[in-house]
């Protein structure tokens, strides 16, 4: 398979086509298997992936320690081309509980210094507040992120979750790579105000829950019993009638998906890709055998037909219940 690549902003780095987010592989999905979790990096690496993303707070630091392993056990080749996105700034509890988002630029710099021991790199790619601390100006906080440029433990500014006129105050502080943020089949809320001004600016998309936590992946059971330690037993898109509407609108997918001999997965992910060069789709893959069915998503060609026939099974806005609990809703700056 031939991955091509595509750029995030006209700052930022290369990346391939797809990156892989790591989370699910410490945290919030249930438990994971922590050698098919390497293997998975290492098998993405291979594949000519080349972003992997992270957030400190991921099972506090575990998730970084994995990828760190992960670097350290990789041909050095794959290792070189790797290149590490960071989310910095939830604060929690040794209970797992959240306790608010610090700004802060010694904050940052703090984040910075126990991320970098972590991975065990000399840098991070780009480096990114998880959620806007709305007690701590934008300014600061990108403005603290670019003396960690000036000081070579950091190559690009990224942006999380922020709306159009925050990604317009931090980009006036300093280049912005690009603005992580939920873009999918049924979280297209960023199209309105926020996708528009990223592209005037020349800030790159990296867009997560691509396949909407497992919920548009074709492989959801509509009976499946969730874990406590799983995000998604207390996420509303996942709750009684929510979860069956939503469920209905993957078969009306999956008719399409099975007309073109691919999966949902792929079809849902092919969607993403075809919203244009400046997006880069995150995928959540836990195992060899998901990501190899992500990757798949790069030899699917959607044309006009094929979009207009998904826009009719997915309408913009048909998902039912929100993208998260109404207290982390509260956080989204990308919301306000």
């Amino acid at each position: 398979m031939t991955m091509h690549t595509r750029t995030l902003g006209t700052t930022g780095p290369h990346t391939s086509a797809l990156g892989l987010g790591c989370m699910g592989m410490s945290a919030l999905y249930g438990d994971a298997d922590r050698a098919e979790s390497i293997a998975t990096i290492h098998a993405a690496l291979e594949a000519g992936v080349t972003l992997l993303d992270t957030g400190d707070f991921y099972a506090m630091g575990h998730n970084e320690m994995l990828i760190g392993e992960a670097l350290r056990t990789a041909p050095a080749a794959l290792r070189e081309q790797a290149l590490t996105s960071v989310k910095f700034g939830a604060l929690r509890d040794p209970e797992g509980n959240w306790s608010g988002y610090d700004g802060r630029p010694a904050a940052v710099r703090n984040f910075a210094a126990y991320s970098l021991q972590r991975l065990g790199v000399d840098h991070i790619d780009v480096y990114r507040i998880a959620r806007i601390d709305p007690d701590v100006p934008i300014e600061e906080t990108v403005g603290a992120i670019a003396e960690l440029i000036e000081k070579g433990y950091v190559r690009h500014v990224g942006l999380s979750e922020a709306g159009a006129e925050t990604v317009r105050r931090a980009a006036a502080t300093a280049p912005i790579a690009d603005l992580q943020i939920e873009y999918s089949l049924i979280s297209r809320g960023i199209e309105r105000d926020i996708l528009p001004t990223t592209r005037e600016l020349g800030i790159g998309i990296t867009a997560y829950g691509v396949l909407s936590r497992g919920l548009i992946s074709g492989h959801f059971a509509r009976d499946r019993q969730l874990a406590a330690n799983d995000f998604r037993a207390h996420s509303p898109r996942f709750q009684g009638e929510n979860l069956q509407h939503n469920l209905n609108l993957v078969e009306a997918l999956r008719k399409i998906a099975e007309q073109k001999g691919v999966t949902v997965a792929q079809i849902a992910i092919a969607w993403v890709l075809s919203r244009g060069e400046d997006i880069v789709p995150l995928v959540g893959a836990r195992t060899r055998e998901r990501l190899d069915e992500s990757l798949g998503a790069l030899d699917v060609t959607l044309d006009a037909a094929d979009l207009a026939a998904i826009e009719e099974a997915v309408p913009a806005d048909a998902a039912a219940g929100d993208r998260y609990p109404t207290a982390q809703m509260a956080h989204l700056d990308s919301e306000r």
